[in-house]
């Protein structure tokens, strides 16, 4: 598995990272002991970045990981988590907080049902509008200091964030969807962090399985969020259908799967950007994890382009009232 570095001043980490949300029913119901098996998988393969957030499946995912790491050195992965979603008990959404007091309580829990004595990588996964992101950055560097925390990331902020954020400690990597069809960081905020020094760790690369060469409406299961989102919408969907078609040609003079260029482009965009894959399954984790043997030349690069353009997706990544609470999107 190759490397590639969080930031002026984070860990190494693989090329690749395994997204664990998807395992907590976010797309409908999944079986855990293929999902403690994917881990494993992804361990064995060399894979040491997991991502994960205590409002997954309520604290679902953490035990989950748990479960799945028992055993395993503590040196050998590094823990991504994300914390300050607020979620009421039937999973409805209610907001962020990024207070202070709220910080260091999600630690608590988040340290207890992981069963581990730090944490690698900690983030609030939005900006909580009504705390100043100083605050928030400034108690997760008293974890830092604690012991407890050991680098400090963010999650969907603007370039003005994250250069207030830099002022109060350093910050190693911005956790932000990217893929083909989501390309809105590339004006401002791509190039603030480079500047900054700060990693892209790109959720999303496949567009929530939409742009993986196997979505199938009909197969969607009951409780899959995707159905809320602009992109999966009857009309947006044929259309941003047709542009997986136009890749799949590409891959397929290629040798390699829909899924695998898909993600080979976002690695192809700079050392410093890191996929975190949401594979589900030992077969999708597989599929994704031959895209570092997937090296794209300029003309392939250029191929893609052509294929499927920036901007050229149907519907917004979230829904209105989702887009509007992204600080990533002023």
């Amino acid at each position: 598995m190759k490397t590639r570095k969080l930031g002026r001043t984070g860990p190494e980490v693989s090329a690749i990272g395994l997204g664990c949300m998807g395992m907590s029913g976010a797309y409908g119901p999944s079986d855990r002991a293929e999902s403690v098996a994917t881990i494993h998988a992804a361990l064995d393969a060399g894979v040491t970045l997991l991502d994960t957030g205590d409002f997954y499946g309520m604290g679902h995912n953490e035990l989950l990981l748990a479960e799945a790491l028992r055993g395993r050195p503590r040196d050998s992965y590094r823990l991504s988590v994300k914390f300050g979603a607020q979620r009421g008990p039937g999973g409805d959404w209610l907001g962020f907080d990024g207070r202070p007091a709220a910080v260091k309580t999600s630690l608590a829990y988040s340290l207890n049902r992981l069963g581990v004595d730090h944490i690698d990588i900690y983030r609030p996964a939005r900006l909580d509008p009504n705390v100043p992101i100083e605050d928030t950055v400034g108690a997760i560097a008293d974890m830092v200091r604690a012991g407890y925390v050991r680098h400090i990331g963010l999650s969907e902020v603007g370039a003005e964030t994250l250069r207030r954020a830099c002022a109060i400690h350093p910050i190693v990597d911005l956790q932000i969807e990217y893929s083909l069809i989501s390309r809105g960081l590339e004006d401002k905020i791509l190039p603030a962090a480079r500047e900054l020094g700060i990693a892209v760790t790109a959720y999303g690369v496949l567009s929530r399985g939409l742009i993986g060469g196997h979505y199938d409406a009909t197969k969607v299961l009951p409780g899959d969020h995707r159905f809320m989102g602009p992109r999966f919408q009857k009309g947006a969907v044929e259309a941003n259908l047709g542009l997986v078609e136009a890749l799949r040609t590409i891959a397929d003079a290629r040798g390699v799967s829909v899924a695998q260029i898909a993600i080979a482009w976002v690695m192809a965009q700079g050392d410093d950007i890191v996929p975190v894959v949401g594979a589900r399954s030992r077969e999708r984790l597989a599929e994704a994890l031959g895209s570092t043997q997937a090296t794209l030349s300029a003309d392939d690069l250029a191929a893609i382009e052509r294929a499927v353009p920036k901007g050229a997706a149907v519907g917004d990544r979230y829904p209105a009232v989702q887009m509007a609470m992204l600080d990533s999107e002023r």
